[in-house]
């Protein structure tokens, strides 16, 4: 049976010989993978929701207080278009558009990933300031390490894209490198996905 068939959308194509083949099996394993941490993320999300009524709050500031409903959109946004943005790395790799069309995607989502951080520290420091830190609540505390361990995903996201840059210099584009930026691709739109999730139970229940 041909890889087309048994996981459409994984694959490089077969016009890419070698690392067709390997993406086909490397990156459908990875994916399993991530599904452990997908474990680790909904252990969060549990402790998270177990903590959302006054007994969690234990007194401390809560969501009304802390929230900026208007940067966590911005936050959002960046997000998800860096999702896009990782489609152009995609085809440009898929269809050969050339190595410098391929690292303008990656430095895009780069930029992206890194605006995100930037406002998602930003609102971290803002919270801490207004008494909003971890040790403050059981609700602090689960809010803490479910957003912050995201924010280390895409965090280690960027560094993985930056060195994927470093390797295409380095090495040009081959088999290596195209599978490690199809798994590069499943982790960084896996990144969305939980965050989407964030974004619903954190940031809008709390909210409406």
């Amino acid at each position: 049976m041909s890889g087309n068939r048994l996981y459409p959308g994984l694959n490089l194509g077969d016009t890419h010989g070698d690392a067709h083949a390997q993406a086909e099996t490397t990156v459908f394993g990875f994916w399993v993978f991530l599904m452990s941490d997908l474990i680790i993320f909904g252990i969060l999300f549990a402790s998270y929701a177990s903590y959302l009524d006054p007994i969690g709050l234990a007194g401390g500031p809560g969501p009304d207080e802390l929230f900026d409903i208007k940067s966590v959109a911005i936050q959002t946004g960046f997000l998800l278009f860096g999702g896009v943005a990782y489609a152009g790395v995609s085809l440009a790799m898929k269809y050969e558009h050339g190595r410098g069309r391929l690292v303008a995607w990656l430095l895009v989502c780069t930029a992206l990933g890194a605006g995100f951080l930037f406002f998602e520290v930003k609102d971290f420091v803002t919270q801490a300031g207004e008494g909003g830190v971890p040790q403050a609540s059981g609700w602090l505390s689960s809010y803490w390490a479910l957003v912050g361990l995201h924010g280390v995903h895409v965090l280690s996201g960027i560094l993985w894209i930056l060195t994927m840059i470093a390797q295409i210099a380095t090495r040009g584009i081959d088999d290596a490198v195209k599978v490690r930026l199809s798994m590069l691709g499943v982790f960084w739109h896996f990144l969305d996905l939980i965050w989407v999730g964030i974004f619903s139970l954190v940031f809008l229940v709390p909210l409406t």
